[in-house]
Formats: structure tokens, sequence, C-alpha cells
């Protein structure tokens, strides 16, 4: 009889953790839901993982991160919620953290320059993508030696914990882009990899343009972008894997908000004049959400 009553102690226990991700009986919500959507269509409060150090994508220095990504997730929420606006809690999600943020349920969704990769796609469920980024490469202001991706041979570039970008430029398809024989430095997120660069530690910093161009901006005229994009970044919003009903909200929620001109504005409003900054236009292809 003892035996009995702590598996059943124990099924409750795994029961509440598979249902963590979304919410409990938190003070938004009044009740557990089996996805993102019924947690916002139920009131419930969304745990939104966004990165806190890149300037105008995600930045924290006050109460709230602000930025495009920041922007683009409550104008996304309150799309799915019918023009109504969803009850938010930010989490910071640094790149090194996001997928086991999203299987432990620590966050409900997250959009932080989260490209969608056939390798995370096995671990997260994507929407989207809502914009197309660029691989481009940033250096000091005064340095003339790297003008072009392939100088990098024999330079030192940053190697950020969870990003992918280093490999587009040191491995070979398909998992890299260029093959070129550049040393990495490493660094616990992009805006290390910049206080680096500031400090002459490394050469160059090379991941997608809209985050050097916020960090660019950001220094007052002491980087330089090259405009040298050679890859196509495909934000995505990530969902813990399987949830399919919510993916097809998001990407029926972004259709919209391009339709109406709001993703125009927001990328505006975030990086637009912003020399050699090439900015999308259309709404990207959806991926699909199996």
């Amino acid at each position: 009889m003892q035996m009995r009553r702590m598996g059943a102690v124990l099924a409750a226990f795994a029961m509440a953790g598979a249902l963590a991700a979304c919410g409990g009986d938190d003070a938004g919500g009044g009740g557990d839901y089996a996805t993102v959507i019924d947690k916002i269509k139920g009131g419930g409060t969304v745990v939104v993982g966004t990165k806190w150090d890149q300037p105008s994508l995600g930045l924290k220095t006050g109460a709230e991160p602000e930025g495009f990504d920041v922007d683009v997730a409550k104008a996304v929420l309150k799309e799915m919620n019918g023009g109504e606006d969803v009850k938010v809690e930010w989490k910071e999600s640094a790149s090194s953290n996001r997928e086991p943020f999203l299987e432990n349920g620590t966050v409900d969704i997250i959009f932080a320059t989260y490209s969608i990769t056939e390798e995370r796609k096995g671990k997260v469920t994507f929407g989207g993508p809502y914009v197309i980024s660029h691989q481009d490469i940033m250096v000091r202001k005064d340095d003339t030696s790297i003008n072009t991706p392939q100088d990098l041979k024999g330079k030192r570039i940053c190697k950020a914990a969870g990003s992918n970008s280093y490999r587009r430029i040191t491995d070979p398809p398909p998992d890299g882009e260029l093959d070129i024989d550049a040393t990495t430095v490493d660094a616990a997120n992009y805006s290390e990899c910049v206080q680096k660069l500031s400090g002459s530690n490394l050469d160059a910093v090379t991941t997608d343009d809209l985050i050097l161009a916020g960090f660019a901006k950001q220094a007052g005229g002491n980087f330089k972008v090259l405009g040298q994009g050679f890859t196509d970044e495909k934000y995505g919003v990530g969902l813990k894997k399987g949830d399919v009903q919510t993916c097809e909200a998001v990407n029926t929620a972004i259709k919209t908000l391009w339709d109406n001109g709001t993703m125009k504005t927001l990328l505006d409003k975030w990086f637009g004049g912003i020399e050699g900054l090439p900015l999308s236009t259309e709404a990207p292809p959806a991926e699909g959400c199996a």
C-alpha cells in the first residue's frame, strides 16, 4: 500500500513538471494549459524569452527589455489574442539556453534572434520566420585589413556561447559556409564579443547583420559593418517541440502583421537609416509547423 501511495505521488510530480511550460495556476491564468495559444486565450501570463544584451533587438536597461524582437513579440501575441493585449513576463534567453528553457518550461515562447536551422528543428517547433537577416562582419572603424569574409583568414573572430555563427566562417558545408582558417575567441554572448573587439582582444565579430547594426549604432561610430551579407538567417519564434497549434497561430499572426504594415513599421523604427543594411520588405515564406 505504501509503495502504491509513493507511486501516485511520483506520478503527480511528473504531471506537474509536464505542465510547467504552460504556467500552472499563475495569478493571470487560473489553470493549466496544454498549449501556449490556450494560455493566451485563457488569460494566462505568457513567459516570453528575449535577449537582454542586444541593442535595437532586445536590450534591458529598465523594468522591461526593448527592441525589435520585443515589439514583434508584443504584436504577435496581441494579434493571436484577437487584438487584445496579453499579460507578459519577460525572461532573458541567451543563445546558450534557448532550447533548455523551452524544454523545461522556463519560458513559453521565444523571440530572440533565433535562426531556424535543421538541427534546431529537431528540438524546437518554430513559428515564422518573421524576418530574414544576413550574416555579416563588424570590425573596428579604423581597421582596413578586413573588407570581405575571405579576409578573416588568420584573424581572431568571436565564438559566442550557443551561437552557430562562427561555424559559417570556419566550417565547410553543410554545417558551415566558407571553410576559412580563422582563430575563435570564446565569449559568453555577443555583448562580450563587442567588448573584446573594442579592447582589441579579437579582430572581428561575425553574426546577423541586424545584431551587428544594433551594436554599431550603440557604439556611436567606433565600429563598421562591412555590408557583405553571405547567408539568409530566418528568425523564428521558438516553441516547445510539438506545439503545432500555437505555431500555426503564430504564422497567421505574422502574415497579418506583414500585410497591415506593422512589421515594416517596426523594422524602420529600430533599423531605418543605417547605411548598408538591407531590410526585409515582404513576409518571408513560413517554414511549416511539423
